[in-house]
């Protein structure tokens, strides 16, 4: 049977939604567990870009749980059906739990291929249709500890009809249950868990009916699909939230697709979301751009991994005049765009800048190299500028959700959200003034 041994259980409920606590019984043995809220370990078939697997684990406080998606994989199923041990042996994985995905979070899929009985992927060879036999052919190749259902989510665009979003509801609902009935059947996948996924575009009745009737089903948590940075505004993604997570169970996991942006994590935290996936830091990485916005909540201003002072503090002359931006109102709509948690390390202004990225940072990166040496490797295309970025973003991410757990924890959720909206804010009016 899917699900069993994945169990979450929650120590804090804050203000009746936002959920701490800790996921354990991961992997095939069970000997794993992940903090909530919390995200997973974004890779490319299996590494995470730029990095090598001895230079990602440097970082410390990394997840336990690694994302790997079928359009990564698809295209060499032959080749791992010959290899016969599993994705994660085929990669070197060793020691984590291994997420199979659909689709990859960090780039937008095209629309109108999917069908009553197939969805397709992206690969670099371009797109792979796939039924829901092939789709349980590759589960049973890649061997994961856990994978989402096949679904139809091809309705976060706004333009959407109802008749199409309904469509999605039922075709997901109809993939998820063949996908449960080989499943069951297979020695292959014993012991594996299953995610359904919750469908429904921007309409709240189809949303509530996807999460009604997936909840009805053996799985061991929740995909919230089509609801993307790109595709809605964070109010109405909040109000989606809101009344999806009261139709599922309490103990089980709710992991949101493609949302990475931190003041919109935040929003959905607050909504009951557990899990998120981390390619957030490696958009930012590609564009030449370093994480820095302040997440730091205790008294102690030199712990690693946090801000500089200075992104900390408010122009006095914009705070007195009320004209403070929300953080993210840059480039809302975009996802592949510069926001106002990061700095542009190509631009000129860096070039004698011969301060760390993030004062007080641990990582490689800014322990070691100043923000004119990232600008000369960015402009002369060294592929060390990604690595160095790489290491830094990574770890600047993943510090930010030990912050939120330990602000969850300490009640001091409004006091983070002060700091990274107003940090955000603050970054965005010095971007456009030296703009």
């Amino acid at each position: 049977m899917a699900g069993g041994r994945m169990q979450l259980e929650l120590s804090r409920v804050v203000q009746g939604r936002s959920r701490l606590g800790v996921l354990k019984g991961l992997g095939r043995t069970g000997q794993h567990s992940l903090e909530v809220p919390g995200c997973l370990l974004y890779t490319h078939f299996g590494t995470v870009p730029h990095l090598t697997q001895d230079t990602l684990h440097t970082l410390r406080n990394l997840p336990s749980v690694t994302q790997v998606t079928l359009s990564n994989i698809a295209e060499h199923q032959e080749v791992l059906e010959e290899f016969k041990d599993g994705f994660r042996k085929f990669a070197g994985l060793h020691d984590t739990v291994v997420y199979c995905s659909l689709h990859d979070p960090a780039t937008l899929c095209p629309t109108g291929y999917t069908t009553n009985k197939t969805v397709s992927v992206w690969g670099s060879g371009g797109r792979i249709e796939l039924t829901v036999a092939k789709f349980m052919a590759l589960q049973k190749t890649v061997q994961p500890d856990w994978y989402q259902s096949m679904a139809d989510g091809e309705t976060w665009q706004n333009s959407t009809s109802r008749k199409r979003v309904r469509k999605s509801v039922d075709r997901t609902l109809a993939h998820l249950d063949e996908c449960l009935l080989v499943h069951q059947k297979s020695q292959e996948l014993d012991g594996v868990e299953v995610f359904g996924v919750v469908e429904g575009g921007d309409i709240l009745e189809e949303r509530v009916r996807s999460a009604r009737e997936t909840a009805k089903r053996p799985v061991a948590g929740f995909c919230l699909d089509g609801l993307q940075t790109a595709s809605m505004d964070q109010r109405l993604r909040t109000q989606l939230i809101t009344a999806v997570n009261k139709e599922l169970p309490e103990d089980k996991p709710r992991l949101l697709q493609g949302v990475g942006r931190p003041d919109e994590v935040l929003a959905c935290v607050e909504a009951g979301v557990d899990l998120f996936e981390s390619f957030f830091p490696f958009q930012v990485t590609e564009r030449g751009c370093a994480l820095c916005f302040s997440f730091d909540i205790s008294p102690d201003p030199e712990r690693a991994g946090r801000a500089p002072p200075e992104v900390l503090e408010l122009s006095e002359e914009k705070d007195a005049a009320g004209d403070t931006k929300q953080n993210g109102d840059l480039n809302h709509d975009d996802q592949t765009q510069m926001t106002s948690f990061e700095i542009n390390l190509k631009d000129k202004r860096y070039q004698d800048d011969f301060r760390p990225l993030v004062e007080g940072c641990g990582c490689y990166c800014c322990k070691n190299h100043q923000r004119a040496y990232l600008h000369h490797l960015l402009v002369t295309n060294e592929l060390l500028a990604g690595v160095l970025l790489m290491i830094h973003n990574t770890s600047h991410y993943h510090g930010f959700f030990s912050a939120l757990r330990e602000a969850l924890a300490k009640d001091k959720l409004d006091l983070l959200k002060t700091r990274v909206l107003r940090a955000g804010a603050q970054q965005m009016e010095r971007e456009e003034q030296d703009g």
